[in-house]
């Protein structure tokens, strides 16, 4: 029988319908390295045909550490059949090879003498499901451990980041108790990234898409709870299974976040320095933004980004900002010092550094297109640099406020079309995926110079107008990366790898 400690940090979680995908994406899993699998035999719509699949695949890669779940309907799960017929599959599954079985409480609570099917063949793991939110933990975990068994499982909704913040504790207090704990939903994403350096015996990711063969088509390779994420990706750019818990936190705060390329770029710069940190997403609503500032507090969070919507509202909570900051009305980068939290603007770095490397800024006439935060925060990066600006957007009432705020002048799009300019920085999301077609000018470009702040795809329609015109273009991964290199500097107080920063961000584009 395997022992707790031998238990690898990463699993990998598996769950289908059909037995023969499930083969597939099991062999695949193991021969991409992966070496802890869970098999979920309640996703098969015959879920004893499942013990068949966990006897080829140790066959073929007897090292292998299976954990086999056969999670009944009525606790989150998709078998249907009565508790004893559960535990006849489990029983099965663990004379097949499973190392460790994952037991529901509700089911243990049920029938505690059958447990005895299992002590001493196999790691007994007792597990507690709440997929409506985060319950009072500590209530939870007597109720677990009134029924002995081998390490516990807690796996709770995330309705706000605090409830990453109370499983984190719960695992840091429980020292002596084997247990593996994570909130689920993409708010939890945090406590499955930092768990293993918590405590928690394990963290769970899903497969990769299982590649094409001869005879048959692509398995994707489904997440089989909510918030999940690949186990590639919680080695590679999280190294979940390495951190412990003197690596510092940072992370960005937005709302989405999936979309935030800025843990892709930032982990990559911390790997390449060898910086003990990592930079994690945390999905926070607008209504709870004061909850996550005492998750910053108590976790501790070093530093973080900040994006829609949260760039004007986080001010409030922050020690104080700098002037330039408080001129542009929204901070995009927060860190900490003497255990005070400061903010700042590095989004107008990423605005005149990718310019001053091509033309000298001051007196050049630049059009912004855009009324939002990023071209208030573009237009007072430019004024600083001496440039005589522009602006113009689609909307003209909000075009007119923001000018007379900034103390610009404002120009119909119409007009800004037909006129010339040295440099058009577009601040608007036209063009950004999955709108590939949009573009802020449809025909004529007025401006030698054209910097789109969109990243996501590299070349935007507008860039792409723009170089058939023969003008000289920006795209916005220059901005993107700037801004973040000059946030990780005032993290770290080391040099950005711009390269490599850049590199990361095209790499996931698929560039």
């Amino acid at each position: 029988m395997i022992s707790l400690s031998a238990l690898p940090r990463i699993c990998v979680a598996l769950g289908c319908a059909d037995v023969a995908q499930l083969r597939r994406l099991a062999l695949d899993a193991c021969e991409s390295g992966e070496d802890f699998l869970e098999i979920r035999l309640d996703m098969l719509l015959r879920p004893e045909s499942g013990v068949a699949v966990i006897e080829r695949l140790l066959r073929r890669y007897p090292e292998t550490v299976v954990l086999a779940t056969c999670r009944r309907t009525a606790n989150g799960g998709q078998f249907k059949g009565p508790v004893q017929q559960e535990l006849e599959i489990l029983d099965a599954a663990v004379s097949a090879g499973a190392a460790v079985v994952d037991v529901e409480i509700e089911t243990a609570e049920a029938a505690p003498e059958r447990l005895e099917l299992f002590r001493g063949r196999t790691l007994l793991l007792l597990s507690y499901h709440n997929f409506e939110h985060t319950p009072p933990l500590a209530r939870v975990l007597q109720r677990l451990e009134r029924i002995p068994a081998d390490l516990y499982k807690v796996a709770t909704m995330g309705l706000k980041q605090s409830d990453n913040l109370r499983v984190l504790e719960l695992l840091a207090k429980r020292r002596r108790i084997p247990l593996v704990a994570m909130v689920m939903g993409e708010v939890g994403l945090p406590s499955r990234i930092l768990g293993p350096s918590r405590q928690s015996v394990f963290t769970f990711g899903s497969p990769e898409t299982a590649p094409a063969r001869k005879s048959a088509a692509r398995i994707v390779g489904d997440p089989t709870a909510p918030g999940q994420i690949s186990a590639s990706v919680l080695r590679s750019r999280y190294q979940a299974h390495r951190k412990d818990s003197s690596a510092k936190v940072y992370g960005v705060i937005a709302s989405p976040v999936g979309h935030s390329l800025s843990p892709v770029l930032h982990n990559r710069a911390f790997q390449a320095r060898r910086v003990d940190a990592v930079y994690l997403p945390f999905l926070v609503e607008p209504p709870k933004l004061g909850d996550f500032f005492k998750v910053a507090e108590q976790l501790p969070v070093t530093g973080f980004s900040v994006t829609i919507p949260h760039k004007q509202r986080v001010i409030r909570h922050l020690e104080t900002t700098d002037s330039l900051a408080k001129r542009i009305g929204a901070v995009n980068t927060v860190y900490r010092r003497k255990g005070k939290l400061y903010g700042t603007n590095t989004d107008v770095l990423g605005v005149t550094a990718p310019l001053e490397k091509r033309i000298p800024l001051r007196k050049a006439s630049v059009l912004v297109a855009g009324n939002g935060g990023a071209a208030r925060g573009a237009i007072f990066s430019l004024l600083d640099k001496g440039a005589a600006v522009t602006l113009t957007g689609r909307n003209p009432q909000r075009v007119a406020a923001l000018a007379r705020a900034c103390g610009v002048e404002m120009i119909e799009r119409s007009k800004a079309a037909a006129g010339h300019y040295d440099v058009l920085v577009n601040t608007t999301p036209l063009g950004m995926a999955p709108k590939l077609s949009e573009s802020f000018f449809s025909d004529r470009i007025p401006a030698d110079l054209v910097f789109d702040m969109v990243y996501n795809p590299l070349e935007t329609q507008l860039l792409r107008k723009a170089k058939a015109a023969g003008r000289e273009t920006i795209p916005g991964i220059e901005m993107f990366v700037e801004q973040a290199a000059a946030q990780f500097e005032i993290w770290t107080g080391e040099k950005a790898p711009r390269t490599i920063m850049r590199n990361a961000v095209a790499e996931a584009l698929g560039a």
